[in-house]
């Protein structure tokens, strides 16, 4: 056999790890009691996976492959009804009525996992899970087995629980989340727009300080970054809904 007949298949088989590995492998996993339908918005001019969206079952995973300097979010829909068209509604995270939310965001409030990722050259991925838009269902975003200097995301407790009533969002008398106070409260201050579109004059709340009690490793408000946005270099990481604690 000629050496060009062995290294060609090898050629081909270096190449195909090395385009396997490239970007980074998000796992998303329902550790909830019900079916969820996540949704997935790209940032602009990013690509969105699986058309940004689709169904979950409870105990399954779901992979993604998200491209080098991917940045975007990722949230769950509770309660969904969609027909054969993918048309429909969810109870929570509603996007556009679709179950593809293909470029929608998410109807507040939800809890949103959201991430800007690095590259093979710059590595460095940058995650948080943040309730600036309420909340709906816990989550967390970890590193696969872990990494040095590399934290969790995370709010891991039901929120809707201890809500305040002024912040409740119920359907059919079931509590299913649970408002910001800027989706409350519609002002400069509570959003922190306008005047208070800087640190400085943007403070936390006492609903963002209620918000961080209860989930410490979360975003609380729009500054709140010192102890909610996570660093690190892995290549691979998982999103959990309902995380053990």
């Amino acid at each position: 056999m000629s050496t060009s007949l062995i290294i060609l298949p090898l050629l081909f088989y270096l190449l195909a790890l090395f385009s396997f590995t490239d970007g980074t492998q998000m796992i998303l996993v329902n550790n909830c009691r019900e079916r969820l339908w996540p949704g997935i918005l790209g940032g602009a001019g990013q690509p969105t996976p699986n058309d940004g969206g689709f169904k979950l079952d409870s105990g399954e995973e779901v992979v993604l492959d998200l491209p080098d300097k991917w940045s975007g979010r990722i949230w769950g829909r509770q309660g969904c009804n969609f027909d054969s068209n993918g048309k429909g509604s969810c109870d929570t995270g509603d996007c556009a009525s679709q179950l593809h939310c293909q470029g929608a965001g998410g109807v507040p409030p939800a809890t949103v996992v959201e991430m800007t990722l690095g590259s093979s050259s710059s590595p460095l991925h940058f995650y948080d899970v943040s309730l600036v838009d309420g909340f709906n269902l816990p989550v967390s975003m970890k590193p696969v087995g872990g990494g040095i200097g590399c934290g969790v995301a995370s709010c891991d407790v039901d929120v809707n629980i201890c809500c305040p009533s002024a912040l409740e969002v119920k359907v059919r008398g079931k509590v299913v989340g649970c408002k910001s106070a800027c989706l409350a409260m519609q002002s400069a201050k509570y959003c922190c727009t306008g005047e208070y579109a800087n640190p400085k004059t943007c403070k936390p709340t006492l609903f963002a300080n209620l918000f961080k009690a209860i989930c410490p490793k979360a975003y609380s408000y729009a500054f709140d970054d010192s102890s909610s946005l996570n660093k690190c270099r892995a290549s691979r990481y998982v999103i959990t809904f309902c995380p053990p604690k």
